[in-house]
C-alpha cells in the first residue's frame, strides 16, 4: 500500500476502509468488515488522514458558480413558526 491506490487500480489517491479490505482479501485471503477493519487498523497505529492539499481536478470556477446558485437554495432558513394544527386530522367546522 506503500506506492498508492493507483498502484492497485484505483484512479484517484485516496485509500478508503472498502479498498484496504479489498486489497487485503487479494493479498491474504482474510476478509474483514469495514468496522473490523477500522478496529484493527487503530490497534496498529493508523489514523484517518485528511488531505493537506487541494485535488488538481478542482475546479474553482464551478465551485464558486455552485456557492452563488446552489448554496443559497440549500442553506435558506426554514419558518420558525406556521400557522397550523398538529393533528393529522381535521376537525369539521360546524
Amino acid at each position: 500500500m506503500d506506492v498508492g491506490p493507483a498502484a492497485s487500480g484505483w484512479s484517484d489517491q485516496c485509500w478508503t476502509l472498502a479498498r484496504i479490505a479489498e486489497i487485503v482479501r487479494r493479498r491474504f485471503g482474510v476478509e474483514y468488515t469495514l468496522a473490523s477493519l477500522d478496529l484493527l487498523l487503530h490497534r496498529i497505529g493508523w489514523s484517518v488522514h485528511v488531505p493537506s492539499r487541494k485535488a488538481t481536478e478542482r475546479d474553482e470556477a464551478k465551485i464558486a458558480a455552485w456557492k452563488d446558485e446552489q448554496w443559497p437554495v440549500i442553506k435558506r432558513r426554514r419558518r420558525a413558526w406556521a400557522p397550523g394544527s398538529a393533528s393529522r386530522t381535521r376537525q369539521a367546522r360546524a
